[in-house]
């Protein structure tokens, strides 16, 4: 058993006002189908990590609506750029635009149909063989 407090990111999860327009968004952006879709949940596998979609309303659903005020988690890409115009192609909105922050490392988000971020990282020097 591991001492370390925090493993790494497993999930982020979404408020969705409508369900179903959100998980067609993801469903598009992600370019796979959610494994888990229930009225309470929806949940993407998305490179052994989770994205989860919790209907706003629904008993044990959301408390608060979509926005970008909240936590910001960053998705791994491979090339930053296209994945940004991709996500712009797809109907989201630009909301951080996409910069090279040094050492290769660019980032980037944007806002998804309900205005929840959706920020990307591409990062040349993350190691794979730390996963767990």
């Amino acid at each position: 058993m591991s001492t370390e407090p925090i493993l790494g990111l497993r999930t982020v999860v979404y408020p969705a006002p409508d369900l179903d327009k959100l998980k067609a968004w993801y469903t598009a952006v992600l370019g796979t189908a959610p494994y888990f879709d229930e009225p309470f949940y929806v949940g993407f596998n998305v490179g052994g990590f989770e994205l989860g979609l919790l209907p706003v309303g629904h008993p044990g659903g959301a408390p608060t609506q979509p926005g970008s005020a909240g936590v910001t988690a960053y998705w791994r890409v491979a090339d930053a750029q296209s994945e940004f115009d991709r996500l712009v192609e797809l109907g989201g909105t630009p909301h951080e635009k996409l910069q090279d922050v040094g050492e290769g490392i660019k980032v980037g988000s944007v806002l998804d149909p309900f205005g929840n971020v959706f920020a990307i990282l591409e990062n040349p020097h993350f190691d794979l063989t730390k996963l767990r």
